[in-house]
């Protein structure tokens, strides 16, 4: 593997379960001690497409935490996200990748302001970059969900914070999360003026990716739905993060939009965020569905959803990360539609997972065809 080949992936919130998940798992499958299961960019349609090796992606990130990748992907070991043994058989690339995790922010008594922490952030994406002489890099933010900024805040969020710093750095950005990014007034001309490629937003791995899919059902099927209700019990980081309702409101405001844009109408229900410690790494989410058929005839459906946040959302980082260097590589700017197949509030396109799956493989074409 040459440098000048290799790719960066920066991930925001880079010792997270996500990200530590990701790096791990990367490494495995390069080392082929797993297949490449759940990452859609290894099936067969996207042979020929120009995306980047997995052996040539090359991480690092920024983190407020300190815990190194090494014991991080230990304890997901524990946890059972990552199968026993792996975090000691790929010690080395997780070593080496915590190496290149700098300081985030910012923190408590951190007296910077908004231009000082985008530059500082900026130069630390360089850095990575430049020091190991890498084509480009794709900044990923993974990090932990944001409440929605007050309409009077004169501060930018973190998450925008780092948005900023890839697009000074010349870094495609992916917003996995559902805070703020790029969607902000105080950034739209930083965009414009980019011509980078960026894609966004909410990363869509479980209750989300199901109601995609049962929502144009009902649809097609011509059956109304009443109410749309749910409840998700979740533990580990995010759970802690989304106990606060206001960060719990920016999370289901991307699960509301994939029922509203496939029904037309919003149905009644809400769903609920409850955090549960004792599930650590691992998430239970239930949904009920009034609906009405024939002659007015009411029916239910449930559906209950159990597993691993983890390790849902790393094949699909990598995946983006992917797209996103081919993407740049091929001069295109902007945000990228085609790419709604990966999140409950996606930048446009089409509606429900079947549509969005065929943007993205036609997206993949493109790609073949050198755009």
């Amino acid at each position: 593997m040459s440098a000048e080949k290799s790719t960066g992936v920066w991930f925001v919130g880079a010792r997270g379960s996500v990200a530590t998940t990701a790096v791990a798992g990367c490494a495995a499958l390069t080392a082929g001690l797993h297949p490449p299961g759940g990452m859609v960019t290894e099936t067969v349609p996207f042979a020929g497409s120009g995306l980047p090796d997995l052996s040539s992606l090359v991480f690092g990130g920024h983190d407020t935490a300190h815990c190194p990748l090494p014991k991080r992907a230990e304890e997901l070991a524990a946890a059972g996200v990552l199968p026993h043994g792996l975090a000691s058989a790929v010690r080395g690339e997780l070593a080496a990748a915590d190496d290149e995790i700098r300081t985030g922010g910012p923190q408590p008594g951190d007296g910077r302001t908004d231009d000082e922490l985008i530059a500082a952030f900026a130069a630390d994406m360089a850095g990575f970059r430049e020091r190991l002489g890498l084509a480009r890099v794709v900044v990923v933010n993974v990090s932990s969900t944001e409440p929605v900024p007050e309409p009077d805040a004169v501060r930018l969020p973190p998450s925008s914070l780092y948005a900023a710093a890839a697009l000074r750095a010349g870094c495609p950005f992916v917003n996995f999360t559902p805070s703020t990014g790029l969607r902000t007034a105080a950034l739209t001309d930083a965009v414009a003026a980019s011509g980078l490629p960026h894609a966004g937003r909410d990363g869509k791995t479980g209750q989300t990716l199901l109601r995609s899919v049962l929502a144009p059902m009902f649809v097609q099927r011509a059956l109304s739905v009443r109410a749309w209700s749910g409840t998700n019990l979740l533990g580990g980081g995010d759970g802690a993060a989304l106990a606060d309702p206001a960060a719990a409101a920016a999370k289901n405001a991307g699960k509301e939009r994939v029922l509203t844009d496939t029904l037309g109408h919003i149905p009644q229900g809400e769903v609920h965020i409850d955090d549960v410690p004792a599930l650590g790494e691992w998430k239970t989410a239930w949904d009920h569905i009034a609906f009405e058929g024939f002659l007015g005839s009411r029916m239910i459906l449930q559906t209950i959803w159990q597993g691993c946040d983890s390790a849902l959302a790393a094949p699909l980082v990598l995946d983006l990360a992917r797209l996103l260097a081919r993407a740049h590589e091929a001069g295109l700017s902007g945000p990228l539609p085609d790419l709604g197949f990966y999140f409950k509030d996606p930048d446009g396109g089409a509606a429900g997972l079947s549509a969005q799956y065929e943007a993205l493989l036609s997206f993949a074409g493109r790609l073949r065809e050198g755009v």
